[in-house]
């Protein structure tokens, strides 16, 4: 930066929305970015002073973030060089707080000193704050500063009691464990859920050269009834006796929220919350959308003329219907628009697949709202059968105005052939189906942030983050089964014969659904007996309650946090007479028929594992065995556990008289050849044969020969996904395309490699250290 003054100076927290601004305020204005919070609570004592003095109404030390300190030099420098400094961060308790840190790391007044917002970024929205800043809302700051002495004492208190009680446990915390508790429970729900079945109906009729679809409308308890009455069908007459026709409207749903941007974008797209705030933020960054954290349904007039002229002009008056949201949930303290395009006529918003389909559903979701209902006609048809109580009911529909469905939800026609009262109609087929009532639904990302938000745990800014968390820290996981099969019986009467068969159905894919693990539901039953606050929905709702409070002046900050700390820590010194042992996460299976050796399915460090033996057997250690995946510590079998117990297994020898092991690893299964693993997914390592293994050793073998193309013992010349690479395992440096790699010497490797840039490491996105 040169030394000539600055007369404008705008700090905003990301270089991304930097560039953006600055091309919108001119050579009178320099931007620069904060790159996120530049400080955050110390992570250990000061001279002696603890980080977080509870003793002293929570008197907090922070500190600057090592790898922001360049960041705040070249601030400061540009501080002491700028006429008037505006703080432009965003318009919530995140954004009020990095504004405040600036002030005072910078040395700013925080009377005195302009702070700016708009919530998207537009010439116009700039423009408009300049003209109208106001000062850093204290209020604000101060409820952020709650929520993380809160998060960091929970933390820190709790998670290291979870570390040493808790099997498996890593940590605990305010927002997280709530989140946990509704996966667990809902999988118990699910265990307990008695399966049953009925027998439904449905036939397929003729009229003339049209096919009409139809179910009974009664079920029947058993395969012997439904049988009896496909049997009493015989010489049937199937005629039309009711139609019923109705129209009805069908409304668009609101423009998006935080909320329920993630639970579309999961339902939708197959997108994470982590990854919908992220193509978000680009495009909010990018000036395409408004921000995307908002609670609020609510359009600016400005946005509703600009939409309603596109809408008239693109389709008609007759699709237009101007309409006002207005927001229902509590405490939404950063409501102020909700996420819509800043351009409603503009259709391509990036060259990046998926920012644009993240683009096309908030910008048709958005227009839709402003777009007239669709108008449907619904038709029932009766179809009544001779000498039978019983009666078959088809359904229809017809679209016969799209209305808002022209840009946003399925306009599917499900149309009956013309129909009149007293047709009769030929049964080509009428089935009877095995049907088994659905357990619970286990939750996916976008249903658990509905249910996090119905419960007011946490806030919609923050659900990527819970969600995130809970599987990094490995209580819950996305599950990739298919589930499994069973038997389905199915009878059919057709040409007045009747059939039986029996299919197989799969049922419980836990596919894209969030599935809690072992140690997540030990952390649960943890938490429930000792620190049952944590896992309240009722508490953690409150605790956000008290946060809108303080945010709103009603509630003061160290009363807030008093009532939550002392109870809190008078259970963490209790925590100190809990054994371990006592903690869940162990069952007894059964016993061995051939070891006679007790058999448990317990969680261990790394998750949960499978045990023959008693640990207090002092004559015999005991023997340990992978978990069966898909299995579960509270449904497991004595069966399943015992098959565990065959591996590892010897399948045979190499060519060259080596033996070839199979097993089950972390990785999935496996075989291993001396001091080689090669992978044998999708096969079986109960049985995987011996010439199946000696290919797959054969292939392994060549295509490691093709990656290795140098080996300097310390320093390698590999293959790889993006072409040859130098490594010593520790820093990489990818070969020249004008080099050789073949040809390339030890010590021109050992060159190439020292002048290669040092690994950058990735800051995860958290509460405290956002990068913008």
């Amino acid at each position: 930066m040169s030394e000539k003054s600055i007369k404008n100076l705008v700090i905003v927290e990301s270089p991304a929305k930097a560039r953006t601004i600055g091309g919108y305020l001119g050579k009178d204005f320099t931007v620069m970015s904060s790159v996120g919070h530049i400080r955050s609570i110390a992570k250990k004592a000061v001279k002696g002073v603890e980080p977080i003095d509870t003793a002293k109404d929570f008197a907090t030390i922070y500190e600057i973030d090592a790898d922001k300190k360049k960041t705040v030099a070249e601030l400061k420098k540009a501080v002491t060089k700028a006429e008037t400094v505006w703080l432009a961060t965003d318009e919530d308790r995140e954004g009020e707080a990095i504004a405040w840190h600036l002030c005072e790391v910078l040395k700013l007044p925080v009377a005195k000193t302009n702070r700016i917002v708009f919530h998207e970024i537009t010439k116009d929205a700039i423009t408009a704050a300049v003209k109208n800043p106001r000062k850093i809302d204290m209020d604000l700051v101060k409820a952020q500063q709650a929520r993380q002495i809160l998060d960091r004492l929970v933390g820190f208190e709790l998670s290291p009691v979870v570390w040493r009680k808790v099997p498996g446990g890593k940590s605990a915390g305010r927002v997280q464990s709530p989140a946990v508790k509704l996966l667990v429970e809902r999988e118990r729900e699910i265990a307990k859920f008695e399966s049953s079945f009925v027998f439904k109906v449905s036939g397929e009729f003729a009229k003339d050269r049209d096919t009409i679809k139809a179910n009974l409308d009664q079920d029947f308890a058993n395969e012997n009834l439904a049988k009896e009455f496909l049997e009493s069908l015989t010489d049937a007459k199937f005629t039309v006796s009711d139609l019923a026709t109705n129209e009805a409207s069908r409304n668009p749903l609101p423009p998006f929220t935080t909320s329920t941007l993630q639970q579309e974008a999961n339902s939708r797209l197959g997108f994470s919350a982590r990854a919908t705030m992220s193509l978000a933020q680009q495009l909010y960054q990018q000036g395409k959308i408004t921000y995307m954290r908002t609670d609020s349904m609510n359009l600016s007039k400005q946005f509703l003329g600009a939409a309603g002229n596109y809408i008239s002009r693109t389709f008609g008056d007759k699709y237009l219907k101007i309409r006002n949201y207005h927001t229902k949930a509590a405490g939404a303290q950063e409501a102020h628009e909700a996420i819509r395009p800043t351009d409603p006529s503009r259709e391509i918003a990036t060259d990046d697949a998926r920012m644009q389909k993240l683009y096309d559903l908030i910008r048709s979701r958005t227009l839709a709202s402003q777009m007239a209902p669709a108008k449907i006609e619904r038709t029932t048809a009766t179809i009544a059968i001779s000498a039978h109580q019983e009666n078959f009911v088809a359904k229809g529909e017809v679209i016969l105005f799209d209305g808002f469905l022209k840009m946003y939800g399925a306009a599917k026609e499900e149309m009956l052939p013309k129909l009149n009262s007293g047709d009769e109609l030929f049964a080509n087929e009428i089935i009877a189906k095995q049907t088994f009532a659905k357990p619970p639904a286990r939750y996916t990302e976008g249903s658990l942030v509905k249910k996090l938000e119905e419960l007011e745990i946490g806030r919609p800014s923050t659900y990527a983050t819970i969600i995130d968390t809970i599987q990094t820290r490995g209580y819950a996981e996305r599950g990739d089964s298919d589930g499994e099969e069973r038997d389905i019986i199915q009878l059919s009467r057709k040409n007045d014969k009747i059939s039986r068969e029996v299919i197989r159905e799969k049922s419980g894919s836990t596919k894209g659904k969030l599935v809690p693990t072992a140690a997540g539901s030990v952390l649960t039953d943890f938490l429930n007996e000792h620190f049952t606050n944590i896992d309240d929905y009722d508490f953690t709702a409150r605790v956000e309650k008290h946060l809108d409070e303080i945010a709103e002046d009603k509630l003061d900050k160290v009363k807030m946090l008093r009532g939550f700390y002392d109870p809190f820590h008078a259970k963490i010194d209790a925590s100190a007479n809990i054994e371990r042992s006592a903690v869940a996460g162990q069952r007894k299976l059964g016993v061995d028929p051939k070891t006679h050796e007790p058999v448990f399915a317990r969680v261990g460090r790394f998750g949960p594992m499978l045990q023959m033996g008693a640990t207090d057997d002092k004559d015999k250690k005991p023997r340990f065995a992978t978990f069966p995946r898909n299995a579960r510590l509270e449904t497991i079998t004595l069966d399943q556990a015992l098959k565990m117990f065959e591996l590892p297994r010897t399948v045979g020898t190499t060519d060259d008289g080596q033996e070839i092991i199979a097993n089950i690893g972390r990785f999935g299964p496996y075989i291993k050849i001396a001091n080689t693993f090669v992978s044998i997914k999708p096969l079986s390592p109960f049985e995987i044969s011996e010439t199946e293994a000696r290919k797959l050793y054969v292939e392994k073998l060549a295509n490691d020969k093709a990656k290795n193309i140098a080996d300097f013992g310390d320093v390698k010349i590999l293959n790889g996904r993006f072409g040859p690479y130098i490594t010593d395992g520790k820093k990489n440096a990818k070969v020249a395309k004008d080099l050789e790699p073949a040809k390339i010497t030890e010590k021109q490797a050992r060159e190439i490699l020292a002048a290669a840039p040092e690994k950058t490491s990735r800051r995860r996105f958290s509460q405290t250290s956002r990068k913008k």
